[in-house]
Formats: structure tokens, C-alpha cells, sequence
């Protein structure tokens, strides 16, 4: 079982590394299962759903996404909508950009967490991994209790894809401009101005450019879709 461990908050300049090289490369990594059979992967898992006899439901890592989800604060069901769109529940799944197993953790989030990244492709190391890098994301937005759930579920899923320094940044700018930045909507129109020159050049934004945002913004799209059919599959 692997232990959670303490971690001191960086410092905003050490900080800035680690955000730049949060953001998972998705379409990337599904490329790269080219020679697994996806689909047959993912309709072997979500086969489970309709099988009454089967223990687990979404797919048979059920018992590991319901234990890191409670202790880690987040349904079960949203980590397994996670692990479907990193991964299709695929084991051991590598993408080129280095990037593991079924939720896709890459080396510098193992190294932050002080766990040997040789151990990431071990499957419930790599789900606590997740788990532990959802609450720390959310920990760090600071987003009001007040804010509605899917809000708050789909920034931390910009968070997890892009790098919560490109999700700051627009959450600055969108409160510099009198938006709600705790808003997904206007969270989500900040990602995308920030491939124009007017708005990441501003002081106020210390990611840079972001061109990312049409594969971040169909990520949590994505994942947020899969999230309420498992709701209505599996309790």
C-alpha cells in the first residue's frame, strides 16, 4: 500500500518548472497505443456495466478508484472517467512523452510525490499518484467552497491536461476583465485567449502562450461526459 507523503508547498519559482511540464499530452498518448487494441480494450471494460454478475461495474479497477477516491475527496466515478480517457483503462500504456499507466502519470509528478518513478507502472501506485495530484491541484486553484461542482471538476481537469500554470493565468486575466474565475466558462475562454500575443504578454500571466487549449478543452469535455454516464451506471 502505498503511503501518502508530506510535501512542503514550492516556492513560486521552483513552482513555475513543475507547472510547465504538468500538462499531460493525451492525443499523444493514445497515438501510441496504436498497436493495442483500444476499442476492443474499451468495450471489454464498459462490457462490465451490463453484466450484473460481474463484481465491479465501470471496469475492474473499480475497488482501487473507490478507495483513493474517498480518501482523496473525489467520486469515484470522475477518477474512472479520468482513467478512461488517459488510458482506456489500458495497464503499463507509455506515450511519447513519457507519460504511464492507466491514468498517465509522468516522472516529475512521482519525483514531487517522492515516489520512484520506477514504480508508476505499478497500477494502484499510479491511481494514488492521480489521486494525490487531483487534491493538490485543488488545493491550489483555492476555488471557494461556494462554487458549483461541475465548475470546480472541470478547472481541475484544465489543471490536470494543461498545467495549472496556464489555468492561473486565465484566471487572472479573467478576473483582471471582471469575469468569474471560478467560472469554467470563463476559465475556458482565458485558455483560449492566451494564444494571442494581447493577452500572454500582459504582466499579469507567467505561463506564456498557450496553444493547447483546443485539446485541453476537448479533454475535460471528454472526461465530464464520461463522468455522468458512469452516474448513471454505477453508485
Amino acid at each position: 500500500m502505498l503511503k501518502k507523503f508530506l510535501f512542503v508547498v514550492l516556492s513560486s519559482t521552483t513552482f513555475v518548472a513543475y507547472e510547465s511540464t504538468l500538462g499531460q499530452s493525451h492525443s499523444a498518448t493514445l497515438q501510441s497505443a496504436v498497436e493495442l487494441d483500444v476499442d476492443a480494450a474499451a468495450d471489454n471494460s464498459e462490457a462490465l456495466a451490463e453484466t450484473a454478475e460481474q463484481p465491479c461495474i465501470i471496469s475492474r479497477f473499480d475497488p482501487i478508484m473507490r478507495e483513493v477516491g474517498e480518501q482523496e475527496g473525489f467520486d469515484w466515478r470522475f477518477m474512472s472517467a479520468i482513467a478512461y480517457s488517459e488510458s482506456r483503462f489500458i495497464e503499463n500504456l507509455k506515450s511519447s512523452q513519457g507519460a504511464m499507466g492507466i491514468m498517465q502519470i509522468r516522472p516529475v509528478v512521482a519525483r514531487h510525490f517522492n515516489v520512484p518513478v520506477e514504480d508508476i507502472n505499478d497500477t494502484e501506485t499510479n491511481v494514488r499518484l492521480a489521486g494525490m495530484l487531483l487534491s493538490e491541484l485543488d488545493t491550489m486553484l483555492r476555488m471557494p467552497a461556494s462554487t458549483p461542482m461541475e465548475d470546480r471538476l472541470s478547472i481541475i481537469l484544465a489543471s490536470y491536461n494543461a498545467g495549472i500554470g496556464h489555468v492561473l493565468d486565465a484566471r487572472r486575466l479573467a478576473r483582471s476583465e471582471g469575469a468569474n474565475p471560478n467560472s469554467w466558462a470563463a476559465v475556458r475562454d482565458y485558455l483560449v485567449k492566451k494564444s494571442d500575443p494581447a493577452y500572454y504578454e500582459l504582466d499579469i500571466v507567467h505561463s506564456g502562450r498557450f496553444t493547447g487549449s483546443g485539446q485541453t478543452l476537448g479533454y475535460v469535455n471528454e472526461v465530464m461526459r464520461k463522468y455522468k454516464q458512469y452516474c448513471d451506471i454505477a453508485s
